[in-house]
């Protein structure tokens, strides 16, 4: 049974996940295979990175049993994600799709993750399942050539590896880590947005850490290059993982030393100081000029509520 979880990180979208990875056994290929083959056995089925959901009275089912993913469509490569009560979960990548039509008449639709996690169209536990799944599938299809020789890799270790046959490398799924850090200097802080973003809403900055760096010296230099304010202190708050395609956002809250910004305007159209109190507007959606901030499923969404509601301070 899962354990319920009260760090801040679990109240970030796609982070609870229920299923024992087992990852002891992912080298095991006879009790994988006894998995896949279980009656309890069930299939998370992606069209390249956006799910297949079965319609199950009001809601969402993103699981399908052995044969109801078959009649799906070829299914290209199997990962194993782990197990839960309910029995053994694998992802699979659906080929060579039925048509479309087909899918619809059976109650079959496709909706990306962002989607999913922003309407709350799953569960906590069942999004975090479909993160995991549609992380590692992006993974094996950005990874089926060597990075060392060019030659095809095979897929092992119960989908958690890429073997190269040519010259013996092993490839294993990564995440790349990504400093998010809300930046504060006494009662402000600074928000900022980048053109994609949806109009009125303003976030916390953030950028990848790069090799041979700390998380606080990532978070510093973020800070730097794109505002143009130095920070000291810089304390963690909480992670999430973060499918788009596969990061592991680290939050973070720093203290500026500096006021003065000098924004990098290719990487923000906007940023400046906001007070407390306009942090607390800004959470509540009552700013009086308009500015919203990142919904709940994001942990940008956390680390502005840790500061203005909770206290937290670098």
């Amino acid at each position: 049974m899962a354990l319920q979880r009260n760090e801040r990180s679990a109240q970030t979208g796609y982070a609870e996940n229920p299923l024992d990875r087992k990852a002891a056994l992912r080298s095991d290929e006879a009790v994988i295979e006894a998995y896949a083959q279980h009656d309890a056995a069930r299939f998370l089925i992606l069209a390249g990175d956006v799910p297949l959901l079965r319609r199950a009275g009001e809601g969402l089912d993103p699981f399908f049993d052995r044969a109801a993913a078959e009649a799906c469509g070829v299914l290209r490569e199997r990962a194993f994600l782990g197990v839960d009560e309910a029995g053994p979960v694998f992802a699979v990548e659906l080929d060579q799709p039925v048509a479309e039509s087909d899918q619809d008449a059976a109650g079959i639709v496709r909706i990306d993750l962002r989607t999913l996690a922003v309407q709350g169209l799953l569960t906590p536990p069942v999004l975090g399942v479909v993160g995991e799944g549609k992380a590692l599938l992006h993974w094996h299809r950005r990874h089926r050539f060597c990075a060392h020789c060019g030659a095809l890799t095979t897929l092992s270790s119960a989908g958690w590896r890429r073997d190269c046959a040519q010259c013996g490398a092993q490839h294993f799924p990564r995440t790349d880590p990504v400093a998010i850090m809300l930046a504060v200097r006494g009662d402000y802080c600074l928000l900022g947005r980048q053109a994609r973003f949806v109009p009125g809403v303003v976030s916390c900055l953030a950028g990848f850490i790069e090799p041979g760096e700390t998380l606080e010296d990532a978070v510093r230099r973020e800070l730097f290059e794109e505002a143009g304010i130095e920070c000291e202190a810089v304390r963690y708050l909480a992670s999430q993982p973060w499918a788009f395609p596969s990061s592991l956002m680290i939050g973070c809250i720093a203290e500026s030393i500096t006021d003065e910004l000098v924004i990098d305007t290719e990487e923000l159209e906007y940023a400046r100081w906001f007070s407390r109190d306009e942090a607390r507007a800004i959470l509540a959606g009552t700013h009086p000029e308009g500015f919203t901030c990142p919904p709940p499923i994001a942990i940008a969404h956390h680390l502005l509520r840790a500061w203005a509601l909770d206290g937290e301070m670098p």
